[in-house]
């Protein structure tokens, strides 16, 4: 009898564990997603193996747009969870920053021909020009919120407002051609690997970052700066250069996603390239139960949210559902995850199991 009550207790514990943990909400909306799209169309995990049009061998189907699409969402995710933890706001400038890091290095490529037949400057110059100017654009935004106290959306606002034209003056409102097909690797395939090349990037970033949160201090000081700056500034932290330098590794994120953007048509689109990305990345970070006023938070949650936002584009695409239409659909879908991802709700539930559980023991 007593080995059968410990073996409930220790199965009610885990439960309870897992309810608690933060991955479990987004991993269950992941799911549910799956299992929606395996009863109402099977073939939306079909993966078929074919070639491109250079001959390559590349996968192709619903699943594989997921991860091809989901992943400058999920590297964006990376960044935006930082920013959210220490400064307790959001930065909507992303997209408008993806938007200056691309045609940054388009214009380091091309130079003054905005068709040039051989590049101008190898890709990885360009793309250290762009990490370069994207953290500097990230550090004006951290400046404006850690040393100026002005609220994160406001003080993003200007960069979201102005940054594409400033993409657009670049290169003098003219829209560069790559016509390299090594360019392309970065958005696209590599000769011979059939998986996209941006679920790689998407990966080496995951490392990069669980190696620098695991080995170093980032997330004890950007929580400590989140949770309480008084507190950490008391404790001998810089609350403002701590807030500062999660703008600027979102910036390195933003350079990332900026060359993989670019790299997919080998040119640039002002207008749309990236648009409302920025609304994605706030909230994947939402979904993966992070605290939007900052703190405590989980980065495997905020990119197993990322993929959860990108499983839900694609499958509404799917389903015919207008680009139009499209914010309206996931909106309803997300605000429904996002308050079952609450605190509060989470802790109703726990609540009402344990009373359910009282009651059958009583009976």
């Amino acid at each position: 009898m007593a080995n059968s009550e410990n073996v409930k207790t220790s199965s009610a514990g885990s439960w309870k564990n897992l309810l608690r943990n933060q991955c479990f909400i987004p991993i269950a909306a992941l799911l549910l997603l799956a299992v929606f799209n395996l009863i109402v169309d099977p073939t939306f995990f079909r993966i078929t193996f074919g070639y491109n049009s250079a001959g390559n061998p590349v996968l192709s189907g619903a699943i594989i747009d997921i991860i091809n699409n989901g992943s400058e969402l999920a590297i964006l995710a990376i960044g935006m969870t930082l920013v959210t933890a220490a400064s307790g706001g959001q930065d909507i400038s992303v997209g408008a920053a993806i938007a200056i890091a691309g045609s940054v290095i388009l214009r380091v490529l091309c130079g003054g021909n905005a068709r040039p037949e051989t590049l101008e400057a190898p890709i990885i110059v360009a793309f250290l020009v762009a990490c370069v100017v994207a953290m500097l654009f990230g550090a004006f935004n951290g400046v404006l919120v850690a040393y100026f106290k002005i609220q994160p959306m406001i003080a993003t606002l200007i960069l979201y407002t102005a940054g594409r034209s400033i993409a657009a003056w670049i290169n003098n409102n003219e829209l560069p051609v790559i016509s390299d097909p090594k360019f392309a690797y970065f958005g696209g395939f590599i000769p011979g690997i059939p998986i996209p090349t941006p679920f790689f990037i998407a990966v080496a970033c995951m490392i990069v970052v669980g190696l620098a949160l695991k080995f170093t201090n980032l997330r004890l000081y950007t929580q400590s700066v989140g949770i309480n700056q008084s507190s950490a500034r008391l404790n001998g932290l810089n609350p403002e250069l701590i807030k500062v330098m999660t703008f600027v590794i979102l910036g390195l994120c933003v350079a990332v996603a900026g060359l993989i953007k670019v790299s997919r048509v080998s040119s640039i689109n002002y207008s749309v390239i990236a648009k409302d990305i920025e609304m994605d990345a706030i909230l994947a970070v939402a979904l993966g139960g992070n605290a939007l006023s900052g703190g405590k938070f989980s980065m495997a949650a905020s990119i197993i949210g990322a993929f959860v936002i990108q499983c839900l584009t694609t499958t509404l695409y799917k389903y015919g559902v207008p680009a139009t239409a499209l914010p309206a659909y996931k909106a309803v879908v997300v605000i429904l995850l996002v308050i079952v991802s609450a605190p509060t709700v989470r802790e109703y539930f726990s609540t009402l199991v344990k009373k359910m559980k009282l009651k059958g023991e009583v009976a």
